[in-house]
């Protein structure tokens, strides 16, 4: 009965002073809201950042041919580097336990034509195994198969990107595209990637949804290497069976490449799984941050909320002392104090919850910015905006529960 009461005298005091009230409230609103919107942005870089390393295989090695000038490119081959080979490939599969499949990829820029459109394309030539091993799913048609690898089929794959762009109304499927002096026929087309806009290692940053794909067997059979000393292939890409085998197996493929290589600084290894641990060590410090930093906009509402109750009790002198005349104990009126000081956070914070999800949402709709709202997010910022009403409201509680009656009373 006792803590009805209290709710009601809350509710009352709130309502009898709505503009001051509202005005306490602001801190503990903009806190829970800039809560949740930076928690929310600081997912949604965590999601996108796995979403991009899952594109690149989280248990995949990845060789990758290091970019060289002519002349350090000569130097190489005067070393005896032959550059990366199918023949490292295949040594990597014979040696290296614990491998489930390898997969080869060579690779110009050259541009895709139908008819009289045309698109900058990176065109790549892939075994079969390749477009599984990156995750890459099928917007329509078939993938390269084995039979298709072996007789140098002339078909191809494309980006969504690429297809949009030569394919606006049209289905692909069938059609036939030209580059450079070659027709391929387009068997499927992929479904739209994660833009991949950040250099990692060797793997120079591009938009995955821009390339074309087809059998490495046929690529290389019809687009010959312009340069004489370039690889004959750029990357090759291991999938072992367990994340806990990468670093093991990394060194041991860096053994056996360096060996091929005659000691050639030619080649970069990268390891998508460790990059993205260390990505997300990083990023918990980023979201710890961010967090913390909005935090201090709820420290600032309860400072709020701690002046305007001292000067409530101060206000209401008179009322407590006849309270205290008339049989009220000490808890009764730190309950009273306590429970408006709550309310006030409460009000503030379910306000605040309702602008910080309209913030998240507004940022990724507006903006390049993609936000993720997690329920815990919303939960963590209003059980904090209630634990900042109690722990400010207390100390005011305290002053209105020690007042001496017979003092207060008295009190004009």
């Amino acid at each position: 009965m006792q803590f009805e009461e209290n709710i009601r005298l809350a509710i009352s005091g709130l309502l009898d002073h709505k503009f001051r009230s509202f005005l306490t409230m602001l801190g503990i609103i903009f806190g829970v809201a800039s809560v949740i919107a930076m928690l929310s942005i600081g997912e949604g870089a965590k999601r996108e950042a796995i979403a991009k390393y899952q594109d690149l295989g989280i248990n995949n090695i990845i060789v990758r041919e290091k970019v060289l000038s002519d002349t350090e490119l000569e130097e190489v081959r005067a070393k005896f580097s032959p550059g990366l080979t199918i023949q490292d490939a295949e040594v990597i599969g014979e040696i290296v336990p614990g491998i489930i499949r390898v997969a080869l990829q060579a690779e110009i820029s050259s541009e895709v034509k139908f008819y009289d459109k045309s698109v900058k394309s990176t065109v790549i030539g892939v075994s079969p195994e390749f477009l599984t091993m990156m995750n890459y799913r099928l917007q329509k048609g078939d993938m390269i198969n084995q039979k298709q690898y072996d007789q140098r089929y002339k078909i191809c794959i494309l980006g969504a990107g690429v297809a949009n762009n030569l394919f606006k109304n049209e289905d692909p499927l069938g059609k036939m595209v030209k580059i450079e002096d070659q027709w391929l026929e387009i068997v499927g087309v992929l479904e739209s990637k994660t833009l991949f806009t950040e250099t990692v290692g060797e793997l120079a940053a591009r938009d995955l949804n821009t390339d074309v794909y087809l059998p490495l067997s046929t690529f290389l059979n019809r687009f010959p290497r312009e340069n004489i000393l370039a690889n004959e292939i750029q990357q090759i890409t291991v999938q072992v069976e367990s994340s806990n085998q990468l670093v093991e197996s990394s060194k041991l493929i860096d053994e056996i490449i360096k060996r091929h290589h005659f000691n050639n600084d030619d080649y970069g290894i990268v390891i998508p799984y460790e990059l993205l641990k260390q990505e997300e060590k990083e990023r918990q410090i980023y979201n710890f941050l961010l967090g913390a930093i909005a935090a201090i906009s709820l420290v600032v509402g309860g400072i709020g909320i701690m002046n305007i109750m001292l000067a409530t009790v101060m206000e209401r002198t008179r009322e407590i002392g006849i309270r205290r005349a008339i049989g009220a104990r000490k808890a009764d009126i730190m309950s009273q104090f306590v429970t408006e000081a709550v309310a006030i956070s409460i009000t503030g914070g379910i306000i605040g919850v309702f602008l910080g999800v309209s913030l998240s949402l507004s940022v990724s709709l507006f903006t390049d910015v993609n936000t993720y709202i997690r329920f815990y997010s919303v939960i963590l910022a209003f059980a904090f905006s209630v634990i900042v009403g109690i722990a400010f409201g207390y100390l005011p509680a305290k002053n209105a529960a020690n007042l001496k009656p017979v003092d207060s009373i008295r009190h004009e």
